[in-house]
């Protein structure tokens, strides 16, 4: 009845809704799956729950009865990583049926080229993602290196590029105080490909800003699982703050 913005529709490409998963038991994930799982098509089990929760099977078992992707966190990716161990972990992922993957330099540091190497060598296997920027929030990179990094794990065969903001919203794009970096945002959307960029935003003020600045299938990530439906009315202009989108 209403006019709203036009929405993809899962199985989806752009407009993406990632959730960073890392506290709801099995139980919990059922009921909010059974009514939002429409709205959300992939889940980040961050830090490095992964490793150690007992019922992970069943979990990514509720997350794919719902059509819905499941990846690790990229910091169990660079745990792995940081003990040579990155074949070990490439035989747990297959180990539980895992067929997407992040390679991230959130805390240990990796070189573009290695990093470009790795998501070469792993793209035939897996969908591979890839995060820039650093979850130290001293660490401040110019919007050029950016732009070069992202450009770069795009023309070697990663799907998608996250820009790291952490789980709060204070690095990376973000400052310490938890303001967005509006500038480095806007040169990173003018000279990458947003249709494949995932922004990582927590908060609902910073998704809003995404959707009214990218539009309303602008992929986001480290959204908050019990906030699907809300972010969704925001995606649609049912919200204040997005009520005139288009």
């Amino acid at each position: 009845m209403l006019d709203t913005p036009v929405r993809t529709v899962k199985p989806r490409k752009t407009g993406i809704t990632a959730v960073n998963d890392t506290r709801l038991s099995t139980g919990e994930l059922a009921n909010v799956l059974e009514d939002y799982g429409i709205f959300l098509d992939v889940a980040k089990l961050g830090v490095g729950v992964a490793y150690i929760l007992p019922n992970l099977d069943a979990k990514i078992e509720l997350y794919r009865k719902h059509d819905i992707q499941v990846y690790f966190g990229g910091t169990l990716f660079e745990k792995f990583y940081a003990q040579n161990k990155f074949n070990e972990y490439l035989d747990f992922l297959r180990k539980h049926k895992i067929d997407m993957l992040e390679i991230s330099t959130g805390t240990v540091d990796i070189s573009i080229d290695d990093r470009c190497r790795m998501v070469d060598d792993l793209k035939s296997e897996f969908t591979v993602l890839s995060e820039v920027g650093s979850k130290d929030k001293e660490k401040v990179m110019p919007p050029s290196e950016w732009i070069k990094e992202i450009n770069m794990l795009f023309e070697v065969g990663a799907e998608y590029v996250i820009t790291e903001g952490r789980d709060s919203g204070t690095a990376g794009i973000y400052r310490p105080s938890g303001e967005l970096r509006t500038g480095l945002v806007a040169d990173i959307i003018s000279q990458t490909d947003p249709e494949r960029l995932i922004f990582e935003a927590p908060a609902t003020s910073l998704q809003m800003y995404f959707i009214n600045e990218v539009g309303p299938n602008v992929n986001l990530g480290n959204v908050n699982p019990l906030d699907l439906a809300l972010l969704e009315a925001q995606r649609q202009g049912l919200r204040s703050e997005t009520f005139f989108l288009k």
